[in-house]
C-alpha cells in the first residue's frame, strides 16, 4: 500500500533536488535481503529510516503516509540546521528551555565548520544550532574557533568543547553527550519509538511545573545509575498527561512525585519519593529488577534473605500491574509485526 505513494514522493523530490547524489530514496526487499534487515534490527513493515553522511538516524519516519507528508518531511531534512548569528546580542534572546550549540568560526568555508555542520545535520532534533562568522564571532574566538553548549536555564556554566574541531567523531561525540539528556522526557508523540529500543523504563512521573522533583531524580540517575546507561531507559513523564499508567499502579496525579519501572510485562512502583535521596537505593531498585526479585516479590512476596531471622515464609500470592506503556508500541493496525526475529 505505500510502495506507489513512496514512489510518487520520491518522484516530487527527485525534480526539487534533481542532483543524483543529493536525496536518495531506496527500498529493500527484507525477504530476498534478510542480512540487511537483521543488520538495521527491522521488527515491522513497513520500517521507513533515514541516513545521512553514511549514518542510520535514531528516530524513523513515523508520520502520516501521504506524498505531501513524505515530500515536507524531506524538505525540512533538507533546510539548514544551523541559525546564523548576526549579533552576539542576540544569544541573550536564545530559549533557555532548550539545549542550545553555538559555534564561533572565523569563516564559513573552512574544515571546522564543515565538521559542525555534519554534526548539525544529524542532531538538530535534539539540539538548537547556531554559528557567527568572521567580525561577528571575534569577540569569542580569544583562542581560534570554538564551540559552545548552553544548558538548559540560566543557573548552569556554559561548556566549552576542547577536542579537535576537524575531527568528527569526537565532535559528534561531545555534543551529542549533550544534546542527548541522560533522563528524556517520554510524550505520546515519541512513545512508540521509545518502546522499540526494547529497555525496561524507568519512570518519574511528576506535575509538569514541578522541576526540583525532576531536577533531585537526574541528579541521581547521574550519581548512582549511569552504569545502568543502555541497560534501562530513564524517562519522566507528565502526571497529567498520563493518568491512565498512574490509575494502573493505584496512584493519581495528586501522588506526585512517582517513580516505577515498567518492564513491558509489569509496573513497578518505588517507595517514597524522598527515599531517592538514600545512597544507593535507586541503584538497588533497578538491580532487583535485573535479578528477577521484584517479580518473584511481587508473586510470592518478600524473598527468604529479607525476613528476621526464624519468621515463618509465607507464600502470598500477587500480581503486579501489567505494562501499561507496551501500549505504546507499534500497533498491529499500522505495521505488519514480526513477532519473532527468526519470521525475516
Amino acid at each position: 500500500m505505500l510502495h506507489p505513494i513512496f514512489e510518487e514522493a520520491s518522484n516530487v523530490i527527485k525534480e526539487e533536488y534533481p542532483n543524483a547524489n543529493q536525496v536518495v530514496f531506496a527500498r529493500v526487499d527484507c525477504d530476498q535481503h534478510s542480512d540487511i534487515a537483521q543488520r538495521y534490527r527491522i521488527s515491522k513493515y513497513p520500517t521507513l529510516k533515514l541516513f545521512r553522511n553514511g549514518m542510520m538516524m535514531k528516530r524513523e519516519y513515523r508520520g502520516q503516509r501521504s506524498v505531501k507528508a513524505l515530500a515536507d518531511y524531506i524538505r525540512q531534512q533538507k533546510s539548514d540546521p544551523i541559525q546564523e548569528l548576526h549579533d552576539l546580542a542576540e544569544i541573550s534572546t536564545l530559549d533557555r528551555s532548550k539545549r542550545n550549540i553555538i559555534g564561533y568560526f572565523e569563516q564559513k568555508d573552512s574544515d571546522h565548520y564543515r565538521v559542525f555542520e555534519r554534526v548539525a545535520s544529524i542532531l538538530h532534533d535534539d539540539c538548537a544550532f547556531f554559528a557567527a562568522f568572521g567580525a561577528v564571532s571575534k569577540p569569542e574566538r580569544y583562542s581560534g574557533d570554538s564551540i559552545i553548549y548552553k544548558p538548559p536555564g540560566h543557573s548552569a556554566p556554559d561548556m566549552v568543547y576542547l577536542g579537535s574541531m576537524t575531527n568528527f567523531d569526537g565532535t559528534y561525540n561531545w555534543i551529542q553527550d549533550k544534546c542527548v539528556p541522560l533522563v528524556r522526557e517520554i510524550t505520546f508523540e515519541n512513545g512508540e519509538e521509545l518502546t522499540e529500543e526494547g529497555l525496561p523504563f524507568l519512570i518519574l512521573f511528576h506535575m509538569k511545573e514541578d522541576t526540583e522533583s525532576l531536577e533531585i531524580f537526574q541528579n541521581e540517575v547521574a550519581r548512582q545509575l549511569i552504569s545502568e546507561k543502555g541497560t534501562i531507559n530513564f524517562l519522566h513523564a507528565d502526571c497529567d498527561k498520563f493518568r491512565h499508567p498512574l490509575l494502573h499502579i493505584q496512584k493519581t496525579p495528586a501522588d506526585c512525585p512517582v517513580i516505577a519501572i515498567d518492564s513491558f510485562r509489569h509496573m513497578y512502583v518505588f517507595g517514597d519519593f524522598k527515599d531517592v535521596l538514600v545512597p544507593g537505593k535507586l541503584k538497588q531498585f533497578v538491580s532487583d529488577l535485573h535479578s528477577g526479585k521484584l517479580h518473584r516479590e511481587f508473586h510470592h512476596g518478600p524473598d527468604p534473605t529479607d525476613t528476621a531471622p526464624g519468621q515463618e515464609v509465607q507464600d502470598v500470592a500477587s500480581s503486579p500491574p501489567e505494562s501499561s506503556f507496551q501500549k505504546l508500541a507499534p500497533s498491529e493496525y499500522r505495521y505488519t509485526l514480526l513477532r519473532d526475529r527468526d519470521e525475516l
